[in-house]
């Protein structure tokens, strides 16, 4: 009966598109309602043999017993229009008719635009209920990819917008790892720092015809100064959709690898790259090395490995290449010049034929005067060839760097705070920006943006929102490595007194020569990072950070320990915290946080969160708090806290792909709350009612919390609320009856939510609603209150079907 009826849905869409051709030319008066109907029918095809097939697979015909009476139905008005006499005999006038074929459309433009998307939806939650069925221990194992942010970790990045001189290292990559060979190729890839090995092998991962050799099993790891094999490993085994196992040694490792890229092996060739191996990591590249056909492993190094052959060497790019790169860059080919030749030849020759330094000069020269392209040429042709490539490089980049004003040159500096080979979140280095030079977060970004335009820092971003909707907790700054050196290297040679930033890094338990003395080390700068990978255990201790405004502490591990010379930071305003393992770290010591009297700025990644059941900590001067991936389940238990009297001045607070399943009762205390944001929550099922305490709030967002299933009515006593957002909450079917109530709303967003089919008529009553966005198969339900609300503006955005807001991420 399946096969029957799937092959019957195919059919009675081909007899109901013929019998709508042919009527068209017998009924001229519907032709305008037929033309419309024959475009939707046409649009249909591939979807209707897409459903078809993927039922057949699932033996659910059930699911196409709609659709069949749809055309049936259908096929038998389209014939009555071309029967005048039928037609007759029924009574039907033209306008009747008309609507029938109107009606007729629409319901099979919403059968495949929005029922089947809630099919989809269902499942997906259907999906969810199943696997939190699962037992206790496998569940927190299993990573799926609605509770991880971004599944495909070890997606191969994409490469830079435009490139020149890479045709033909690109072509020698092909020639020599795609032959077919039996047994494992290992091609290493060497050359100085700048040169672009990482986007050449990008370039590699994303070209057509290594795309269609290696197809989903192409794997890019970034091994960076401190690779961890066990997390390398968890992180394949997280892009391929297995759960994550611990290991009992670097051997148990290796060879649970082996045994998962046997697996994969199967479905076809592999491709791993190995990016940006440091010296002194190159025989950890052994542990990636077996005998499985058809599986290539791509290294990039700036150091020689010759254990596997003769090495790729990547050259600097030739006089004609980096002349166009530098040209582009200085978009000097976009307009007229009076630049004369000869300068710009020194100043390409001075780039040694680095595309990094070739981009970077470039931009920083762009719309700048004769007198300041000669400075530049001279400054670039002396002394060279006495210096080694890098730091000649590095003396290169120095020189565009030392053009920027001082804002820009600080926000450079903060760069260096983070890891090498992260992402920073944006909302980070605002933070910092904000409190230490008293700017507001669009300043910060705009000065973000331009270190963007002169090629010192990259921008991702990770999520695209409405056009005039600016979220900044989607943006994020990269940046190539020689640069984050230049970056250390400027905070390095000012003398300690006047020296605004410290950047410790430990690795394992080896501290600095000068912090294991047993006086008090005391510290200067105002603003302190501290990054320790997974082997540290012991204590910090031992500083006296007393000036210290701004905090970072980069960890890996399971558990971390605040240090106690946090209890004398009473000037500390920003404090960050971020945890670069897989699983969320438990915080130990958490009420050093009382100390931080002054503290304005909280952010914590990828942490537990006890302080509001276990501790009484007390941050009376806190304005925001941000929680990204973090687990908050044990702050909604047993909480006792007045949290009214612990933040007492927490005007914005952010949770996003935060593991909760309610939000915490007692953050609705928090009155003087103006800002609110929870996205990307999926297990978030409702919202307090208590939330109607929040009389102050301003700007309120759910986007992608996908098991939102209602707003409470107390939303609507909200009487400051300007903006609410709730993008792709697909589960939520209603808006609250009394929604006039909130008669400050001038924004609002319901992109994607599907299954929002009516409005409470209230809406009518919000005379200051300037801005609707919503999509195209829902606006007519908005149309019909712009004759009310005449300053309505609706802005259409297309649905996300493929519900890849699932998983954007870092």
């Amino acid at each position: 009966m399946t096969m029957i009826a799937d092959a019957l849905v195919g059919e009675l869409v081909k007899e109901l598109l013929g019998a709508v051709k042919d009527v068209m030319i017998k009924a001229v008066k519907f032709k305008s309602s037929l033309e419309k109907l024959k475009s939707t029918l046409e649009s249909l095809g591939p979807d209707v043999d897409k459903i078809v097939e993927q039922y057949r697979a699932r033996d659910r015909a059930s699911e196409t017993k709609k659709l069949v009476e749809l055309m049936k139905s259908g096929k038998k008005l389209v014939l009555e229009c071309s029967n005048k006499f039928y037609w007759l005999k029924r009574l039907y006038t033209k306008a009747q008719y008309q609507e029938k074929l109107e009606e007729l459309d629409a319901k099979i433009f919403r059968y495949f635009q929005l029922d089947m998307q809630a099919k989809i939806v269902r499942t997906v939650l259907d999906i969810e209920v199943k696997v939190d069925g699962i037992s206790e221990d496998l569940r927190k194992a299993v990573v799926t990819k609605k509770e991880s942010v971004g599944l495909k970790v070890c997606a191969a990045p994409t490469p830079p917008e435009f490139t020149v001189g890479f045709e033909g290292p690109l072509k020698d990559l092909k020639h020599k790892l795609l032959r077919e060979e039996v047994n494992v190729s290992v091609l290493p890839v060497t050359g100085s720092r700048g040169l672009g090995k990482t986007t050449l092998a990008k370039m590699f991962c994303w070209d057509e015809q290594v795309k269609g050799k290696f197809k989903e099993n192409i794997f890019f790891v970034t091994f960076a100064k401190s690779p961890n094999l066990h997390t390398i490993v968890q992180n394949l085994f997280q892009h391929n959709g297995h759960p994550m196992p611990e290991f009992r040694s670097d051997e148990d490792a290796k060879n649970q690898l082996e045994n998962l890229l046997k697996l994969i092996g199967k479905s076809g060739p592999i491709l791993l790259v190995l990016d940006d191996v440091y010296p002194g990591s190159e025989s950890l590249v052994d542990n990636f090395v077996f005998q499985i056909p058809n599986y290539k492993i791509l290294v990039t190094s700036g150091s020689a490995i010759t254990r596997f052959g003769p090495p790729y060497v990547l050259k600097p790019l030739g006089d004609e290449d980096a002349l166009k790169l530098f040209c582009l860059s200085a978009s000097l080919n976009q307009k007229s010049t009076n630049i004369p030749d000869d300068v710009v030849k020194m100043i390409v020759k001075g780039c040694r034929g680095s595309p990094l330094a070739l981009s970077v000069t470039g931009k920083s020269l762009r719309d700048q005067n004769l007198v300041f392209w000669r400075k530049r040429a001279k400054h670039l042709s002396k002394g060279g060839s006495i210096l080694g490539y890098e730091k000649y490089v590095l003396t290169c980049l120095q020189e565009s760097l030392d053009n920027l004003d001082h804002k820009a040159i600080e926000c450079f500096k903060n760069i260096g705070l983070f890891p090498e080979d992260q992402r920073i979140p944006a909302a980070a280095l605002m933070d910092i920006w904000a409190e230490l030079h008293n700017e507001d977060d669009e300043t910060a970004m705009e000065i973000i943006y331009e270190l963007v335009n002169l090629n010192m820092v990259d921008i991702i971003v990770t999520r695209k929102v409405a056009s005039d909707i600016v979220d900044y907790n989607y943006h994020y700054v990269t940046q190539h490595g020689l640069l984050r050196d230049l970056a250390i290297l400027q905070t390095s040679e000012e003398t300690e007194d006047k020296r605004d930033r410290l950047i410790i890094e430990i690795n394992r338990n080896n501290l600095p020569a000068w912090w294991s003395l047993e006086n008090e080390y005391p510290i200067a700068a105002r603003i302190l990072s501290i990054s320790t990978d997974e082997a540290f255990s012991s204590e910090l201790c031992n500083l006296q950070p007393t000036k210290v405004e701004a905090l970072v502490l980069n960890l890996r591990g399971k558990k971390y320990t605040l240090p106690m010379f946090m209890e004398k930071m009473n000037k500390l305003k920003v404090l960050t915290i971020t945890n670069y393992d897989l699983y969320p770290a438990e915080l130990e010591n958490f009420e050093m946080l009382d100390h931080l009297s002054n503290l304005k700025r909280l952010r914590l990644e990828k942490v537990r969160i006890p302080f509001l059941s276990k501790t009484g900590v007390q941050l009376k001067n806190l304005q925001k708090c941000s929680f990204f991936m973090c687990n908050v389940n044990e702050a909604s238990e047993n909480c006792t806290a007045q949290v009214s009297n612990m933040l007492p001045n927490l005007v914005e607070m952010d949770f996003d792909y935060c593991t909760m399943v309610q939000l915490p009762v007692v953050l609705s205390d928090i009155v003087l709350l103006k800002n609110l944001r929870i996205t990307n929550c999926h297990k978030l099922s409702a919202l307090p009612e208590g939330i109607e305490k929040l009389v102050n709030l301003e700007s309120l967002r759910l986007s992608s919390c996908t098991g939102l299933l209602e707003l409470p009515d107390s939303i609507t006593s909200l009487q400051k609320l300007e903006f609410l957002d709730i993008s792709d909450c697909i589960s939520l079917s209603n808006l609250p009856e009394g929604m006039g109530k909130l008669s400050n709303l001038e924004k609002l967003n319901v992109k994607g939510c599907s299954r929002l089919m009516e409005l409470p008529a209230s809406i009518m009553e919000l005379e200051d609603l300037k801005d609707v966005i919503c999509d195209e198969e829902v606006v007519e339900l908005w149309e019909q209150f712009k004759i009310i609300l005449g300053n309505l503006r609706l802005q259409v955005v297309q649905v996300d079907f493929t519900l890849d807001f699932l998983h954007n991420s870092r």
